[in-house]
């Protein structure tokens, strides 16, 4: 590892310490960086600093950015996901800057961070695969527990049209837990049989 990768990852893991909603005994963000970042490195042991940077800020400080700020229903939605997006690429680019990335890294990563050109950018589209991926070992139980079967079942069948394939072939492997493993065989099943337009 680079020291600048080195120095940019532990800047974020700072940042993101200050979380003060808890996760699996410690700060919130700072523990789904981490898991972010094993995610890729299982997925894509190969990647590039810049994504490696992307995938572990996705979400930097996302608790300033609470969704309880912006209205209720789609608009609101995706008004605090573009902003909240905008902000992490923000906050990416302060930390480079810090340790020694030029302008061309800066911009490259705040793309990635911001998800721009997902289906055309392999790198765009392996940090959206990890970010699935961790949703389903990790949050998508918690998730599913909250509601009804059909809502949960109708999620992962869209979480999953937002993965390559490469991404929903790991997801089989992933560790996810059972429950979850069952209904994303399942919506697999539905996505083959239904294929999105």
């Amino acid at each position: 590892m680079s020291d600048r990768l080195q120095c940019a990852l532990d800047a974020i893991d700072a940042a993101n310490a200050r979380d003060p909603n808890g996760e699996a005994g410690g700060p919130a963000e700072l523990v789904y960086g981490r898991r972010m970042s094993q995610a890729l490195a299982a997925l894509a042991p190969d990647a590039s600093e810049l994504l490696q940077i992307a995938v572990r800020g996705q979400h930097i400080e996302r608790w300033q950015s609470p969704r309880s700020a912006y209205s209720e229903g789609k608009a609101g939605y995706f008004a605090w996901r573009n902003a909240a997006k905008k902000r992490h690429a923000e906050r990416l680019g302060q930390i480079m800057g810090t340790c020694g990335y030029d302008e061309a890294a800066i911009a490259r990563v705040g793309a990635l961070a911001r998800k721009e050109r997902l289906r055309s950018d392999l790198d765009a589209q392996t940090l959206e695969d990890v970010a699935c991926l961790v949703f389903l070992r990790y949050y998508a139980e918690r998730f599913a527990a909250k509601h009804a079967g059909e809502k949960v079942l109708d999620i992962l069948v869209k979480t999953q049209r937002k993965m390559s394939p490469r991404g929903r072939a790991a997801g089989l492997d992933f560790g996810f837990p059972a429950p979850v493993l069952a209904l994303y065989q399942q919506g697999l099943r539905a996505l083959e049989a239904a294929p999105a337009p």
